[in-house]
């Protein structure tokens, strides 16, 4: 068994709780336009091919600093479901915490079985207006809420994560209709919201793909408030970092 992986990071302080060993997979089916690791699209590209038990001894090699666990994402970790679930299975038989960051998009029987070894589910839901959601992502919506129900239904603890971007995803009533939705899952622990950024611009001039946001701003701390404001309403877990 082996996995398509573009890249390891040691000390991960913002995929799940407790510094982490985060392992960014190669592969994604969303097309998102605010991507960050635009190099993780393809699934087979300059990347490292590496066993679950080769993954392990690179965690290994830093485990007396984690206090956390281990971390997949990508790219769509789930685009490789086989290669994780083994991985899974091998944290497990160490006690090691484990946590999936994923689009939800991807919710097959395999996805299913890797659930049954996962800790912790990062989701991030973009948007709750189909339409939105496409333009942003480039696929449908309704994968990923099939995904967040039946994350309901076997009771996995779950964060979920939303990019708040200035004029796509900032819209008052799809705010409100974003926090009514998740209100209703109980296994809703924590919700991020994280306002866009322009940091990985150069990625996407490194691989040559058109950037379509080049002139779009960073939510200002009124607009977030804002977004925070909605949430709380809601009585979502809302974790607000505070500089």
């Amino acid at each position: 068994m082996q996995g398509y992986i573009n890249s390891f990071e040691s000390f991960g302080t913002k995929d799940g709780p407790g510094i982490r060993f985060v392992v960014f997979m190669q592969g994604c089916p969303l097309r998102c336009l605010y991507c960050h690791n635009v190099d993780t699209w393809e699934l087979r590209d300059k990347n490292y091919i590496n066993s679950p038990e080769e993954v392990i001894a690179e965690l290994n090699k830093v485990k007396a600093f984690l206090t956390g666990g281990i971390t997949v994402s990508g790219g769509e970790p789930l685009l490789q479901a086989d290669f994780v679930l083994e991985l899974f299975k091998l944290c497990k038989e160490n006690n090691i915490h484990t946590a999936l960051d994923t689009s939800g998009y991807i919710f097959t029987e395999k996805s299913k079985k890797v659930l049954e070894y996962t800790d912790l589910v990062l989701l991030d839901i973009k948007h709750i207006d189909k339409a939105m959601y496409k333009k942003i992502t480039s696929v449908d919506l309704e994968p990923t809420l099939n995904f967040l129900k039946y994350l309901e239904e076997i009771k996995k603890p779950t964060w979920i994560r939303y990019v708040l971007l200035p004029g796509y995803s900032d819209d008052i009533k799809d705010l409100n209709e974003w926090a009514n939705f998740v209100s209703k899952f109980s296994v809703v622990k924590r919700v991020d919201i994280l306002p866009f950024h322009q940091m990985a611009i150069y990625k996407w001039e490194k691989t040559a793909r058109e950037y379509k946001l080049k002139d779009t701003k960073t939510p200002t701390k009124d607009e977030i408030k804002k977004a925070e404001d909605i949430f709380k309403k809601y009585d979502l877990p809302l974790y607000v970092e505070r500089k």
